[in-house]
């Protein structure tokens, strides 16, 4: 059975331009919509490479990002009926009124995680509110991803295959790769996202194991972090082994079920 994994359980296509724009250092106010569109293109692609099943929301904004660079390069109106007409405002302003938007929500949420986790630090303990700290965690942040995918990008980068053929991902395989980075957690509590790809040498393993992170992040198995935003990215067990073993059985189970009625 090939394997498909669905990415509308991850952000969507504004949580791409935005990460795009803080990645690249643009400026929301006046965005290189050309520049933009290629990266955005490129992620798409690696998707598609990758045999995830793309929600509409990200084909609609592909096209919305086409339409406005198509517009940009149309000559500049030179009458004032064609100005009046909306030929002279910017093709760009309503996405970028979207995104400093989406921005500004995006934000007040962090925040609210933030005072949620702050929260979660105090407890009482002899009558006494004391504070967990640990400065581990407050150095760092949470990586999206997007951030997984550059990451996953510049392995494929570094590594050479012997010949480039038609690859096919199994159920069986994404889901033997999951059991092994459990296993990997459960003995270290945390790794690089790099250190999963080390000693993977064909494109198929590579593939397979990006899945399988993807896949243990939709079932809330693992959580990554970085120090800063684009360094090294982490991976850390999300769950205890009990609950491990309950949402795999039930993964496992979901598998078998849409195995039989193909």
């Amino acid at each position: 059975m090939t394997y498909r994994c669905k990415l509308e359980i991850f952000e969507g296509p504004l949580d791409l331009l935005l990460h795009l724009v803080k990645e690249q250092k643009m400026d929301i106010y006046d965005i290189p919509i050309a520049e933009i569109t290629r990266q955005y293109m490129g992620y798409l692609e690696l998707m598609q490479e990758l045999n995830l099943e793309l929600v509409g929301e990200y084909l609609v904004m592909a096209a919305e990002l086409a339409r406005i660079k198509s517009k940009i390069l149309l000559p500049t109106p030179e009458t004032d009926e064609e100005w009046d007409d909306g030929g002279g405002v910017d093709p760009r302003a309503e996405l970028m009124r979207r995104l400093r938007e989406y921005q500004r929500y995006r934000d007040a949420a962090f925040e609210l995680r933030m005072k949620e986790h702050d929260q979660q630090q105090i407890f009482v303990r002899g009558g006494q509110i004391e504070i967990e700290q640990s400065s581990e965690d407050k150095e760092l942040v949470e990586a999206t991803v997007f951030d997984l995918f550059k990451a996953y990008q510049k392995i494929l980068d570094t590594k050479s295959f012997e010949k480039d053929y038609e690859i096919e991902i199994t159920e069986m395989s994404v889901t033997d790769r999951i059991q092994h980075i459990m296993e990997i957690l459960n003995a270290s509590e945390s790794v690089t996202f790099d250190s999963l790809f080390t000693v993977l040498n064909s494109k198929q393993e590579i593939i397979v194991t990006f899945l399988a992170v993807l896949e243990l992040m939709r079932l809330k198995l693992l959580r990554i972090q970085q120090t800063n935003h684009f360094e090294t990215i982490r991976i850390y067990k999300a769950a205890d082994q009990d609950t491990q073993d309950t949402i795999l059985e039930e993964y496992h189970r979901s598998i078998d079920s849409e195995s039989s009625d193909i």
